[in-house]
């Protein structure tokens, strides 16, 4: 039996019927509509007493008939076929307005959210009870034709993506070329949709914040720019940045309703195939949101996993990457339905691949079980080593602090390494060893530490990397200092300096004494120098770039160890 959709409750069953019929009826292909088939469905419209939607397809199909507006029978976005930003969806709306008026903005934006081909508003005469009473089998009085705009044409506030034409006779409607009208719009869309695809392989992102009352605006800011550099660094382009402020998440869709209505407009306009949240979402609230725009929805978690999964280059790193993919996913595999087809290609889909996700939960469980033995050999295997440096009394430091820190330019300035450097996010993964010769306090004489540089630590540190980092993170518990590096030309440098901290008070392991480093002082200006000094008088401050205040490190570096060796 053919569908019908929206609230059927009062009908007959020949009014029923009646709308089932027209799923039979053909349109012509490069036409709108036909005069016979807008006065029907007036007719039927006029009838129930309720607006009427048919959907018809560019063979001229009708393939969803509704009782409602255009917003109230509107195709889910999982439903329609996805063409991308550069094509509309190969369907077009049919529908009648009981009152005399153009489409209303709901109706407009119903349009814009499935990428209708077009929107064909029928207004009917007269007044619900004349038409009912008239014995007339309904009038159609007027017909609007709405369509999407392409980004060159849209208002300068952005807010109106679409253009309406003013009212015409049936007979001006059937004139009109639909084919026409698609191919022109489409070919407008593609123009512009090359010219800015200037990386194919990019994700194109919406990132989306929510300020709850438990948060300072700089904070919540500073994490939004954190985050558009996670995704940038994943190798994602963020097209906008959404923001709400709320008492709470919403526990379906994280944000209010109009905020997801707006930001799947910002879907449809900008060409969006992902969208990015500020938390942890749930697997409900990734297949409610993923069902309201109709591409990928990832939280923060998933972008810093799938940097891990592209950055791992040891075999120990993608071992710990897998696992903690694992360990993330595994909750998350029931309900998630849609979202575990779709890995292998873009941000959050990097990694174990698709054949170990969609196996059953107790493979997946074995395979996490083999990867834990597999790091806890790891972790022995390092031990023994480090065991061995112990024996040898050479002492270790490990350099901690948060990611893009300067941590590895550091190392590379100091030891003359060639660890590798990037302007990102978690560019170092697999921690990096390294002799430095520093000087004695009591002989002046010179003795080789091992520097480590490790795994840089970030606010919220998903807790399934702290646990599948466990063997990296041991460099950090088991050395006999600490080096901790503190980007000071940060604007939340004092944030991340307590974010690290934090992950460290939480180490199973007390860590060694610690020296803390303030790099990056080139860029920075003298008041924010100088309020560094005054807080922290036993810091060192450098630049690891311009080589500046490397031989005071050196030798602080040397207290330190003496320091420690004596405890």
């Amino acid at each position: 039996m053919d569908t019908i959709y929206g609230n059927l409750q009062g009908l007959k069953p020949s009014q029923i019927k009646q709308l089932q019929r027209l799923y039979h009826q053909r349109l012509p292909g490069d036409r709108f509509t036909t005069p016979e088939f807008a006065q029907r469905l007036a007719a039927i419209s006029t009838e129930i007493d309720r607006p009427v939607c048919a959907y018809v397809n560019r063979r001229g199909q009708i393939v969803r008939v509704g009782i409602g507006t255009p917003r109230q029978t509107q195709i889910p976005a999982l439903e329609l076929p996805r063409y991308g930003a550069e094509r509309l969806c190969g369907i077009r709306c049919i529908a009648t307005k009981l009152k005399t008026e153009p489409p209303k903005e709901a109706s407009l934006t119903a349009m814009v959210l499935q990428r209708l081909d077009a929107l064909v508003v029928l207004t009917l005469t007269g007044t619900g009870f004349e038409r009912r009473g008239g014995g007339a089998t309904g009038y159609v009085k007027e017909a609007y034709i709405a369509h999407l705009l392409p980004p060159s044409e849209l208002n300068p506030d952005n807010r109106y993506y679409w253009t309406v034409s003013p009212p015409m006779s049936l007979d001006v409607l059937a004139r009109q070329d639909f084919l026409d009208l698609v191919e022109s719009l489409e070919a407008e869309f593609q123009r512009e949709y090359v010219a800015q695809q200037v990386d194919a392989d990019r994700d194109r992102a919406i990132v989306v914040g929510l300020k709850t009352e438990d948060m300072s605006n700089n904070e919540f800011e500073t994490g939004l720019a954190e985050l558009e550099r996670l995704v940038d660094t994943a190798g994602g382009e963020v097209l906008d940045i959404i923001r709400q402020k709320r008492p709470r998440p919403d526990s379906q869709t994280v944000v209010g309703a109009g905020k997801v209505e707006e930001i799947a407009l910002k879907v449809q306009t900008l060409g969006a195939n992902l969208v990015v949240f500020d938390r942890d979402l749930s697997p409900a609230q990734v297949r409610n949101l993923e069902t309201q725009f109709g591409i990928r929805v990832v939280d923060r978690t998933e972008v810093i996993l799938d940097i891990f999964a592209q950055r791992a280059q040891s075999r120990a790193g993608k071992l710990q990457v897998e696992l903690a993919q694992l360990e993330y996913m595994l909750p998350r595999l029931t309900g998630r339905g849609r979202a575990m087809s779709r890995l292998g290609g873009g941000i959050g889909t990097r990694g174990p691949g698709e054949t170990k996700l969609e196996t059953e939960r107790r493979t997946i469980q074995r395979r996490i079980a083999r990867l834990q033995q597999e790091v806890n050999e790891l972790q022995a295997h390092r031990s023994r080593l480090r065991k061995q440096r112990q024996k040898k009394e050479v002492p270790s430091v490990a350099i901690v602090g948060y990611t893009n820190a300067g941590k590895s330019t550091l190392i590379n300035a100091l030891t003359n390494a060639e660890v590798y450097v990037a302007d990102r996010l978690f560019a170092t993964l697999d921690p990096t060893t390294r002799r430095l010769p520093v000087p004695d306090p009591e002989t002046g004489e010179s003795r080789t530490i091992l520097l480590t540089d490790t795994v840089g630590f970030i606010h919220e540190l998903p807790p399934s990397l702290v646990d599948a980092f466990r063997a990296t993170l041991e460099e950090v518990t088991e050395a006999d200092a600490l080096l901790h590096v503190v980007d000071l030309s940060h604007r939340a440098w004092h944030a991340q300096l307590r974010s690290v901290m934090a992950i460290l008070a939480e180490m199973p392991l007390t860590p060694g004494p610690m020296l803390i480093a303030f790099n990056k002082i080139d860029r920075v200006d003298s008041e924010t120098l100088e309020r560094a000094k005054e807080e922290f008088p036993l810091a060192v401050f450098i630049s690891a770039t311009e080589r500046f205040g490397l031989e005071t490190l050196t030798e602080k570096l040397g207290q330190l160890v003496h320091y420690a060796m004596a405890q």
